[in-house]
């Protein structure tokens, strides 16, 4: 049963590498045997999309694939008969990441075979919004800096008028009030530089994604022992991905930090640790063969309605204790990681996914376009107070 059309034409067959790299999901299926229109062929992005290996899906029918009205045996049985394709807008379609649409066409391939090519909607969706944050962010990027120079320069003035004022006096209780204004200025100073983003290259080794999780999930414990419970799915097949090992630590503990205060009034707190390999993955302009996806899924109240489209903005802050700093540098080392950070949430179930490349491309390790705001404390640090959207 295995990739019939394939082995009858050995031309053909030369191809089946290159279908393997497109991003539309390719389903070949077989009328030859039963007229019940078994699969013989799937490239990788059919695999990604349904959830399903090629040897748990070859000989299956596809009704059983699909569940869809319009492609039952007799509409397929016509396709053949007649050569006329068809396209199918807008089906939703219950995959591996739920309910998702598609557009799909089925057409024939040969006298017993047909070609079906699914097209996922929200691909298309998702990589227009990314462009869209990508345009933003740089703008905001650069209002950022140039706050910071207009912010900075008055504060090293105000610094060293200071200083020079705590030389001239004499009187302890006055020289209070000068050590204020140093001690103030210093930390103005230090937020800006917070701002701006983290300095230095990222320096990419390989790194354990699991491994990276469970140091966070330590010192989460250390903190508030025994508070939320962890549970975990680990792919085991996930390959290590080229990474910075502490950037990618802190932008674990932003994330996981937030979720468990978020669920300190929550009955039973639960946190889900998610990972799985995606192929055929496009973040922003650049589509990976591999991206390493992990999902950290807890039970709390969710990300509130006001600011869920703004959550990984600086400032942006759904606590009155909170910087709003936490998601912006998650987002930030994410991106240079060249990956992507995503959020869906209402309440019971809130979900945030990193998706990283398993390899950078070459020969820029840095991605750009990100929000440069660096990270507020080092690894290990007390977390700070803040719930889901800072």
């Amino acid at each position: 049963m295995r990739g019939t059309f394939f082995a009858r034409n050995p031309t053909v067959a030369t191809y089946r590498d290159i279908l393997d790299q497109l991003t539309t999901a390719v389903v070949v299926v077989d009328a030859a045997s039963d007229r019940s229109f078994r699969i013989s062929y799937l490239n990788q992005s059919a695999q990604s999309l349904f959830g399903r290996s090629d040897t748990r899906t070859l000989g299956i029918p596809l009704a059983r694939l699909i569940h869809d009205d319009h492609a039952t045996p007799a509409v397929l049985q016509d396709v053949l008969d007649t050569g006329q394709p068809f396209t199918k807008r807008e089906v939703p379609l219950y995959v591996v990441d739920g309910l998702v649409r598609v557009n799909y066409s089925i057409s024939p391939l040969s006298e017993t075979e047909l070609l079906v090519e699914f097209e996922r909607l929200d691909r298309f969706i998702r990589i227009d919004r990314d462009e869209r944050h990508v345009t933003l962010q740089e703008t905001v990027r650069k209002l950022a800096r140039g706050l910071a120079h207009e912010i900075k320069n008055p504060l090293g003035g105000l610094r060293g008028a200071a200083q020079l004022l705590d030389r001239q006096l004499v009187d302890d209780e006055q020289r209070e009030y000068t050590s204020v204004i140093i001690s103030e200025a210093d930390r103005l100073r230090n937020l800006v530089d917070r701002i701006m983003g983290p300095n230095g290259e990222v320096s990419f080794e390989p790194v354990n994604v699991h491994h990276v999780i469970e140091r966070v999930v330590k010192l989460l414990d250390a903190e508030s022992p025994a508070e939320v419970k962890f549970e975990r799915s680990y792919d085991p097949s996930l390959p290590q991905v080229e990474a910075d090992f502490e950037r990618l630590v802190q932008a674990t503990l932003n994330v996981l930090g937030n979720a468990t205060l978020a669920l300190k009034d929550t009955p039973d707190p639960c946190i889900r640790l998610e990972t799985r390999v995606v192929r055929q993955f496009t973040i922003g302009p650049n589509r990976h063969r591999l991206v390493a996806n992990v999902d950290f899924i807890d039970n709390g109240p969710g990300v509130p309605a006001d600011i869920a489209d703004r959550i990984f903005y600086p400032m942006i802050s759904g606590r009155a204790e909170g910087s709003g700093l936490g998601l912006a540098i998650t987002q930030t080392i994410i991106a240079q990681h060249n990956g992507l950070i995503e959020c869906e949430s209402e309440p019971g179930r809130t979900v945030f996914s990193f998706y990283l490349p398993i390899s950078q491309p070459r020969p820029s390790a840095t991605a750009n376009g990100a929000v440069p705001v660096s990270a507020s404390r080092g690894v290990g640090a007390p977390i700070e107070a803040q719930s889901h959207g800072q």
